[in-house]
């Protein structure tokens, strides 16, 4: 089967070294972004950035996973990727706008068997709902950073 890819974007109202803090940060910021259906998030090992291994289980349509990933920045303060032990990527893309920050989270796998059938005629519509959610909470959250600092 072939890839499935879904993304969503939005502009944050904040700058994009503040946004981008918010997601590179794992221990201070990034868990207090997350939807509702983002659970259990632990930082085993590093903490910001590159090299940084998190576990999480989601929560959607009835069913939980665990996942487990390890983050790298292909290119610092504007591309942060998230590459998980089942093969899926998640890539936040930040990038400066007049007035913000253009942000758009990607997610690419390949669904396999039967479970991916279901997966191919779910996942586009609950993940982008997440993501919806995802990105109003990065807004509200690097908004508030941005007028502390």
């Amino acid at each position: 089967m072939s890839e499935l890819r879904i993304s969503q974007e939005k502009v944050i109202q904040a700058p994009a070294a503040i946004v981008y803090e918010v997601l590179a940060d794992y221990r201070e910021h990034h868990h207090r972004v997350l939807p509702e259906s983002f659970v259990d998030f632990k930082v085993e090992s590093g903490g910001r950035g590159a090299g940084t291994v998190m576990t999480f289980k989601t929560k959607n349509g009835g069913l939980t996973r665990s996942w487990r990933g390890v983050a790298s920045e292909p290119e610092p303060g504007r591309r942060l990727v998230e590459t998980y032990d089942n093969g899926t990527v998640t890539t936040f893309y930040v990038d400066p706008v007049d007035g913000g920050t253009r942000l758009r989270i990607e997610t690419v796998w390949t669904p396999k068997g039967l479970q991916g059938l279901v997966e191919r005629l779910l996942a586009p519509s609950m993940l982008k709902g997440v993501y919806v959610k995802e990105l109003d909470n990065i807004d509200a959250y690097a908004r508030s950073l941005n007028s502390q600092a």
